[in-house]
């Protein structure tokens, strides 16, 4: 190999770690605890000659590193790592491969998938051969790039963070999206610059959502066997490169990164809040039969959690093949210095960890005190944004709903179950009660606030809200494994056929249970989530693991007809009533208890008689309908003082018949106005009754009332 620039390299700086241009030239450092001897290797601009290989010439404190003073932004290079091959130890350099930067903030090219990208001779299914082919032709590449953003003017990090208890997320696909929406020109669509159109914008602010959660956009690279199928990777949780946005999503695979900054821009400027979907827990490069692509080849010991008495194999507590082990130092570091980048440099609000049980488990298993959450909870910059644990993973211990520490919210998985099971006929009233009340028993300890609880019916995972009532069985076909992915315990219900149907009563039974649906969703206490599209009842055919569909399976279909415009009309309604009431979305937990001093007691359940639910009651299995009276009375703060709140009564009916409703006496008032009526498909009409007065519940469905206060 030419080695001209061999003579102008300069010993560098251990950090920080990647490539980082200062204006003059670029300094390279990488972490490596058991390497021997570090290559940067410069590339043309096309990515397909390899120009020089530099050996980098200082070794710090375990990183590598030199300064290059000639190497400018869009200089593409990658490393080669020399050292023991003995995967009986954990160790697998091999410098015939071309390794990603693990820094690396924007990326050139595309993995092609061929044997010379596997560090053993992959046609032997041996890994502890030695393959000596060259793997760069095959590889994707990083670049340099220049840091530098014009924010016009947006120079302050919080300036659109909204209080967590006032959040409603909004789960989204950055190309599923906008995909197929008429308002964009083709060249938008499926961008982050179609995401943060004007269109789309407004779409989203109209529906009164604060925050836009996006599945993972970090650079992610299609799985071999979903591209021989005919297939991809298409939510994206395989990733590779932790600081750059996969440039699939922009219309100039080049300018990737300027384009996400300016989607986040956008948003920002219509004061909406963007969280990432991050997956830190696990990699593309998978077992000990997976190619080496970038931890591996640069120290697979200390990236990945080995069997501690046989390294040759991987810990495989994510279900994915390899696990990250966040016990080491480094890793940590690189996780936290991933995630300050994107809230620093790109300014993201928050993020969504999935399998966060991962990045708190050490060698002995889950700690709410481990090294990756102490150092999460002491940042001055992490601190500060939205951190939203998966509380849980394949390992043994996994499951922790309720386990993370103070300052983390959590997917609650209760909730989606309880609420499915409840309006399905399979789970009793007494059950619904503990997540309508953000799930006290799980999040009221140490200080945590109701908003922990991240309440979600439907995600990316699974059943689509209208398919939730069009199923009973998973339809999984297409995705080509004999429909033997995905979840079998969906806790759905066809209403009667399964998929779509002509039946109007059916048809009026599922518009009305997806009705019930969002309306727990956004009037409980919590945070709640709502899957993009579920506000027009989208459909996945049945498809209840559509993670390789990138087509109309999983594109959001924009052409509503009048079915998913009275759905969207409902939604806004929903999402207005909760953002006029704070009493829904309280900063205190409900007790249910009678406050002495104040002669108040904040939530009183009610049975259809329009008295206080006794025990008794709870238990009697024809009891299908009850009231939650929130009184508006209660205390708001730690302060011990009335509140100045609306009181607002919520019946809900889950008998498979009519129930008349007394509506209950309340101090402060004798009337009560509707809001909500799921049987009612326009609910702009508001009814007034008197307290004492029959209201007939319709079978299945769901009110919303406000009492009328005296004047004074």
């Amino acid at each position: 190999m030419p080695d001209t620039r061999s003579a102008l390299i300069r010993e560098g700086l251990p950090h920080p770690r990647g490539a980082t241009w200062d204006g003059k030239g670029t300094n390279f450092a990488i972490f490596s605890a058991h390497a021997t001897k570090v290559e940067v290797c410069i590339f043309d601009e096309n990515g397909d000659e390899e120009l020089e290989r530099i050996e980098l010439p200082e070794y710090t404190n375990q990183i590598w590193h030199g300064y290059l003073p000639d190497v400018r932004p869009g200089a593409i290079y990658g490393y080669r790592v020399h050292g023991p091959y003995e995967p009986e130890a954990g160790h697998r350099f091999n410098p015939n491969k071309l390794l990603l930067d693990p820094y690396a903030v924007a990326h050139h090219g595309e993995i092609k998938w061929d044997p010379a990208v596997f560090g053993y001779q992959m046609e032997s299914a041996d890994d502890t051969t030695f393959d000596e082919r060259d793997s760069a032709p095959f590889m994707p590449k990083c670049v340099v790039i220049d840091p530098n953003f014009d924010w016009h003017g947006q120079n302050v990090l919080s300036e659109v963070r909204v209080p967590f208890d006032d959040t409603i997320l909004y789960e989204l696909h950055v190309k599923g999206f906008t995909k197929c929406l008429p308002e964009l020109p083709d060249h938008l669509r499926g961008t982050y610059a179609g995401l943060g159109a004007e269109p789309v914008i407004k779409y989203i602010k109209t529906l009164g959502v604060t925050s836009v959660e996006l599945l993972p956009i970090h650079l992610f690279l299609n799985d071999s066997h979903l591209l021989e199928k005919g297939l991809t990777n298409y939510w994206g949780y395989n990733t590779i490169g932790f600081f750059a946005p996969n440039a699939c999503y922009a219309t100039n695979r080049s300018h990737a990164l300027r384009e996400f900054k300016e989607m986040v821009a956008r948003f920002h400027a219509a004061g909406l809040e963007v969280i990432m979907d991050v997956v830190y827990n696990h990699t593309a490069e998978g077992n000990e039969l997976g190619p080496t692509l970038s931890f591996k080849g640069i120290d697979n010991a200390s990236y990945y959690r080995l069997l501690p008495d046989n390294p040759r194999y991987y810990i495989n507590d994510t279900g994915t093949g390899n696990t990250v082990n966040l016990s080491h130092a480094r890793v940590i570091q690189m996780v936290t210095d991933s995630l300050r980048y994107w809230a620093e440099q790109t300014r993201v609000d928050g993020f969504r960890f999935d399998l966060g049980t991962i990045l708190a488990r050490e060698p002995n298993g889950f700690d709410n005190q481990s090294g990756f959450l102490k150092a999460c909870s002491q940042d001055p910059c992490l601190s500060r944004v939205k951190l939203i644990a998966e509380p849980w993973d394949c390992g043994p211990g996994g499951y922790q709903v309720g386990g993370f520490p103070p300052g983390w919210a959590e997917w609650n998985d209760k909730f989606r179950d309880t609420t499915r099971k409840f309006w399905t006929g399979n789970a009793p009233p007494s059950a619904l009660t503990e997540t309508l009340c953000a799930s006290a028993a799980i999040y009221n300890h140490q200080g945590r606030r109701p908003w922990a609880s991240i309440n979600f019916v439907t995600a990316h995972d699974g059943f689509t809200l209208n398919d939730l009532f069009s199923y009973n069985e998973k339809h999984n076909e297409a995705n080509g494994e004999d429909n033997r992915d995905g979840s079998s315990n969906n806790n759905s219900w066809n209403c009667g056929v399964e998929g779509p149907t002509n039946d109007p009563e059916i048809i009026t039974m599922r518009k009305r249970q997806i009705r019930n649906v969002l309306a727990t969703l956004l009037l409980a206490q919590g945070t709640p989530m709502l899957l993009a599209g579920d506000e027009f009842g989208r459909t996945q055919q049945g498809n209840n693991n559509a993670y390789c569909q990138d087509n109309e399976i999983s594109w959001l279909n924009w052409e509503l007809h009048e079915k998913g415009q009275e759905l969207v009309a409902f939604t806004r309604r929903l999402v207005a009533m909760r953002h006029r009431y704070p009493i829904l979305r309280r900063n205190l937990f409900l007790t249910g208890q009678y406050n002495e001093e104040l002669g108040v007691k904040d939530l009183t359940w009610i049975n259809a008689n329009g008295s206080e639910m006794q025990q008794e009651s709870w238990s009697d299995t024809n009891m299908r309908c009850f009231g939650m009276l929130l009184d508006g009375r209660a205390q708001t703060t730690g302060i011990k003082q009335r509140g100045r709140e609306a009181t607002l009564l919520i019946v809900i009916n889950d008998h498979h018949d009519l129930v008349k409703f007394t509506l209950p006496e309340c101090p402060g008032g004798n009337r009560w106005a509707l809001l909500i009526d799921t049987n009612i498909t326009d609910n702009s009409e508001q009814g007034v009754f008197k307290a004492g007065e029959v209201y007939s519940v319709t079978n299945r469905s769901l009110l919303l009332l406000v009492l009328i206060a005296d004047k004074p």
